[in-house]
């Protein structure tokens, strides 16, 4: 499903759970992310509550992903843009996309953990600094 979005800056298209293959979230999270392995992603978004792709020309240049508990929590994880795309606002339509499909799909709050570096990013998004913990596994 296509989001129609008014306030989009470019031409990129936001869509909902569309089919993705391995090639090109693999492409996307390379050039994204220095220390991506390829990885296949089936049983990942198997398991997923939704997620968002953008599209710019038929090429994949952003995704965020929302895990859920089954209840009233659901979870942002893997947002990436496009090192071509960034600073544009296309993060931020593919966080706030991922929280009103999180909110269509009966979730009541939305958690992300990020790094320090991104806490203006998430605000802008509309999240709130709270405290948390982490134990790495």
């Amino acid at each position: 499903m296509e989001i129609s979005d008014s306030s989009q800056a470019g031409d990129e298209v936001l869509v909902v759970c569309p089919d993705l293959t391995d090639a090109e979230l693999n492409e996307l999270f390379s050039a994204s992310w220095p220390a991506h392995h390829p990885t296949s992603f089936a049983s990942m978004l198997a398991r997923s509550l939704t997620w968002i792709a953008a599209r710019r020309r038929n090429r994949l240049v952003g995704f965020v992903n929302v895990v859920g508990d089954g209840g009233a929590h659901a979870f942002i994880l893997d947002t990436t843009v496009h090192p071509e795309e960034r600073r544009q606002g296309l993060g931020v339509r593919l966080v706030r996309a991922a929280a009103d499909e999180a909110r269509a799909h009966g979730a009541e709050w939305l958690h992300v953990d990020y790094e320090p570096h991104l806490e203006s990013f998430y605000g802008q998004c509309g999240f709130r600094p709270t405290a948390a913990g982490l134990m790495r596994l």
